[in-house]
């Protein structure tokens, strides 16, 4: 980050259902609810600081008698851009700036305000291991992309310039999970060498589902694969 900032012990919440926004990641969101729209003008008036959390669909856990659960940790991310539309709606730019465990729900109008804690990731590993752990992930997405060419291969592209272990994790799992319920986990997981080796061993399924569809369909083309 190019600015230093104190993350405040009270923010505003977004709980938003399968998301899990990770530090370093650019997310684009379209304000359009009254409540977020309050949410939105507080913010932009103060630090512009506010969390997205990921709604917890469980009914098992502490929290799920209440209207929208939040998941535990979630993340806070700074407004970088902001444009607001002529039927009051906003379409803004928020990059994640930090891990954060959700302590308390302070309030519930006119938006949720939450009480937090920040969480440090730790490397888990000695620097080479993260590294050669990196690479390795780094491998296994340019593998699945040349296998199943998708929209995410510019971000592809874009983290073959990212070398920092924790930054490369955070970023590709944000862009390249599918899985809500995974990616949630990654989120949880403050291990980086444990993170990228759960997001390593998603991609190998990933990888290994793909060659088994190819060798199943055989040459057929993917609009007559029923047929095989």
């Amino acid at each position: 980050m190019d600015l230093e900032i104190s993350l405040p012990d009270q923010l505003p919440v977004m709980t938003l259902p399968n998301v899990a926004f990770f530090p370093q990641a650019l997310m684009p969101l379209h304000i359009f609810e009254p409540r977020y729209r309050e949410m939105l003008r507080d913010t932009l008036a103060t630090d512009r600081l506010f969390a997205v959390a990921g709604l917890d669909t469980d009914e098992r856990a502490p929290n799920a008698t209440l209207t929208e659960p939040p998941h535990r940790v979630a993340s806070v991310g700074i407004i970088r851009a902001c444009q607001k539309n002529d039927n009051g709606t906003s379409n803004l730019l928020l990059q994640g700036l930090c891990r954060v465990e959700i302590l308390d729900i302070v309030r519930e109008n006119p938006y949720r305000l939450i009480r937090v804690r920040a969480l440090a990731s730790r490397p888990g590993a000695a620097p080479a291991d993260n590294e050669s752990r990196r690479r390795e992930l780094a491998r296994l997405i340019t593998m699945k992309e040349k296998l199943a060419p998708t929209s995410s291969s510019a971000i592809a592209a874009f983290l073959r310039n990212i070398e920092d272990p924790e930054a490369f994790a955070d970023i590709a799992a944000f862009n390249l999970c599918d899985d809500p319920a995974l990616k949630q986990r990654l989120l949880e997981v403050l291990d980086v060498n444990r993170r990228m080796f759960l997001f390593a061993d998603y991609l190998r399924s990933q990888i290994e589902a793909i060659k088994m569809q190819r060798k199943l369909q055989g040459d057929l083309p993917d609009a007559s694969v029923g047929e095989n």
